[in-house]
């Protein structure tokens, strides 16, 4: 969510409203933080499970609402000269032929257990388990493919398509059948000043969802 939450957030703040403190991370490890005590406002998760498991704790107002759906897609790093495919054969071949792939800690992030969903509906389990690295958030599992620590990953869309990202490496779409669908919900803590809660409902504005829409994201 970084790049496009950044031009949302700038958004947000040109109509008028202040400036919102924001810390990214990996949606079970914010849950995690939350549950501690951590002093937010505002949780805007990459998935369903965590915001309503925050619900369920009594730590939000209510179970929130889905903003955006992700997109699962297989990056390479450009100078390996990998050709990426959906098909199976393709795959295979790319799989068999890189050194590390490198997906999101599927329990803290839906994209890496996206990632996992995909592989074994595709048969490709087996070929890929072991060359499997791990970053604790989807953005630390695109920067090892982007820096060459991993010749293949699976990312978010709106990663793919970021210009850092963009400019190192490939991607494809994969076949959305194959996974659960990644819907991404927001809840609201308990407390939430008013500014926050301006911004959870500037999150559902037409000018939010035109900027997800930007970067790969599907809207309600």
């Amino acid at each position: 969510m970084k790049d496009a939450f950044s031009k949302i957030n700038a958004a947000f703040k040109a109509a008028g409203n202040p400036d919102i403190r924001v810390v990214y991370g990996s949606s079970g490890n914010l849950t995690a933080q939350i549950m501690n005590g951590a002093p937010f406002n505002l949780f805007i998760s990459a998935d369903e499970r965590f915001p309503i498991e925050l619900y369920q704790q009594g730590k939000a107002i209510d179970d929130g609402i889905v903003y955006a759906s992700g997109k699962l897609a297989i990056i390479s790093k450009s100078s390996t000269g990998m050709n990426l495919t959906d098909e199976k054969g393709g795959l295979v071949r790319v799989i068999k032929k890189a050194n590390k792939i490198a997906i999101a800690k599927p329990e803290l992030a839906p994209y890496g257990k996206a990632a996992i969903e995909y592989l074994k509906a595709q048969g490709l389990w087996d070929i890929a388990k072991d060359k499997l690295i791990y970053g604790d958030n989807i953005g630390i599992a695109t920067m090892y493919v982007v820096t060459g620590a991993a010749d293949l990953g699976f990312t978010a869309l709106s990663l793919a398509k970021s210009a850092d990202v963009a400019k190192e490496t490939n991607f494809i779409l994969v076949n959305s059948k194959l996974y659960e669908p990644i819907k991404q919900r927001m809840v609201l803590i308990k407390g939430a000043p008013r500014e926050v809660v301006a911004l959870y409902q500037f999150m559902q504005s037409s000018q939010a969802k035109l900027i997800l829409q930007q970067y790969g994201y599907s809207t309600p």
